[in-house]
């Protein structure tokens, strides 16, 4: 006999909460097996693909592409051929992209519910999709002793499940069909998203009506009520959503209105961005580094001629070509080989300046979804050709979206060239928990007195942006100092290699 498994979304480390559904790879009623990856989703670091832990046929799925699920909401339903005790049904692999993230330890088996019993606990009171979509009973009775092995007709569309968070589905048990809630019994929402837009601006839910199945509360219907708040001004947050759910039942006419300002602020026009995936994480991160971190920039012009003329008689030699952010990085890394002060982190708990062995390069990559900082591990040990092959690896799968949580966290030092944009300097912020980070502008013909004479040569500016805990300016105008040098004489590098 068939038994139905319910998949949740994983763990996705690195303190990852939330993930974006980007793209759906199976439907229901699909055959799948163990790791096979089953659905794309998009974390705040990366986006990457979620193995299924089970064998057997897809019976639901939760959440359209666009919706942002919590971690341990559920994703999908299996029904498995055979129960299996032993765990052979499941990989038990616990890395997100490289395997299933349910060890087995962890794993629970959603049982077939009992006659009158109800849930008592989170892992219990989840509801597959054939009892979800299925409708409420008019009175309390007996649950069915088993689950269907199968998907119903038309689960797949727009009978499907809407995404839910398992006390979701115990709040609309306890919705009766007459459309009424127990005064002190939860209440059906959607996500945990519309409940806290509804706390956030103060709304009652118990005195809002859902316009989702069985009375589930929406985020457009928390939407609309604050919209309702907006158009009548000073009237009270509990009247607005009074109105609200009238418009919902039919009763009053719909009134077109703003979306809410802040707090405080005048009401305007406008398109509203939600701040979330790697956008929301840019912006987490940028304003941590904003707050905790007292940083200093300095900055030099640099003549770059000799170091592109190295770099052409370096590709022009055959092999491999050696890409300039190649050089650049190997430059970095022999700087801090002599000011390991600026290869550190704050430990601001313990009041320590802890100095790294290891140089771990980040280098800043734009794509379509945002800024991302891949990480090149042990770039300190990687000559040029090297160096050149991960960046070209890393930037790819930046822009495919396939970066792992791993390949994007652990720098120690950030190499950031601006100078692909066209301009010719920049104050980065610090990638937070980082000390320095360094920016090079375009390289551009300029008038340079090169041997005592005026001529035309290929200038850089530099510009270096540190953590003035880690280190005074003397370190940090050092440290750039002999970047630049390298940049105007590569054959300074040759004391290093």
């Amino acid at each position: 006999m068939a038994q139905v498994f319910e998949f949740r979304l994983p763990d996705l480390g690195e303190g990852l909460t939330e993930a974006e559904i980007v793209r759906w790879l199976v439907k229901v009623g699909d055959v799948v097996v163990v790791d096979q990856p089953v659905v794309e989703v998009e974390t705040a670091k990366a986006m990457v693909e979620v193995p299924c832990p089970y064998q057997g046929v897809v019976t639901a799925r939760f959440g359209e592409e666009g919706t942002e699920l919590p971690v341990g909401a559920p994703l999908l339903t299996v029904a498995v051929g055979a129960p299996a005790d032993d765990g052979a049904e499941s990989s038990g692999n616990v890395l997100v992209g490289y395997g299933t993230s349910a060890a087995p330890a962890r794993r629970r088996r959603v049982r077939p519910a009992q006659p009158g019993a109800r849930p008592t606990d989170g892992a219990s009171r989840a509801v597959d999709s054939v009892a979800a979509a299925a409708p409420l009973p008019a009175a309390a009775g007996p649950a069915p002793a088993t689950r269907a092995a199968a998907p119903p007709a038309g689960a797949q569309g727009s009978a499907a499940p809407t995404p839910a968070a398992s006390a979701t589905a115990v709040a609309a048990l306890d919705h009766r069909a007459d459309g009424h809630r127990h005064p002190d019994g939860p209440i059906p929402v959607i996500s945990p998203l519309v409940r806290r837009l509804a706390r956030d601006n103060g709304l009652d839910l118990r005195q809002l009506t859902g316009s989702g199945p069985d009375g589930l509360i929406l985020r457009a219907d928390v939407e609309d009520a604050l919209r309702a708040a907006a158009a009548r001004g000073g009237a009270t947050r509990t009247t607005a959503v009074a109105a609200a759910s009238a418009v919902r039942a039919g009763s009053a006419p719909a009134a077109p209105a703003p979306v809410p300002a802040a707090a405080g602020a005048a009401t305007t026009s406008g398109t509203r961005i939600p701040l979330k995936g790697v956008r929301g994480a840019v912006a987490d991160k940028l304003s941590r580094s904003r707050r905790e971190i007292p940083d200093a920039t300095c900055w030099v012009d640099a003549d770059a001629t000799e170091l592109m003329r190295a770099r052409t008689a370096m590709n022009a030699a055959g092999g491999s070509k050696i890409a300039l952010l190649a050089l650049l990085a190997r430059i970095c890394t022999a700087a801090l080989a002599r000011f390991p002060e600026l290869n550190s982190t704050v430990d601001v708990e313990a009041r320590e300046i802890v100095r790294l062995d290891q140089v771990h390069l980040g280098f800043a990559a734009q794509t379509e979804r945002g800024l991302v900082v891949p990480v090149v591990r042990d770039a300190h040990a990687r000559d040029a050709e090297s160096l050149t092959a991960e960046f070209a690896r890393l930037t790819e799968a930046a822009r495919a979206g396939t970066l792992t949580p791993g390949e994007l966290t652990g720098g120690t030092f950030t190499l950031n060239n601006y100078g692909v944009f066209g301009v010719d300097g920049s104050t980065p912020i610090i990638n937070h928990p980082e000390a320095a980070m360094l920016g090079v502008g375009r390289i551009v013909p300029k008038p340079w007195v090169h041997e005592g004479e005026l001529a035309v040569r290929q200038v850089v500016q530099l510009s270096l942006t540190f953590d003035h805990r880690v280190c005074d300016g003397g370190t940090a105008g050092g440290f750039l100092r002999y970047v630049a040098d390298c940049v105007e004489q590569p054959a300074v590098l040759l004391r290093t290699l």
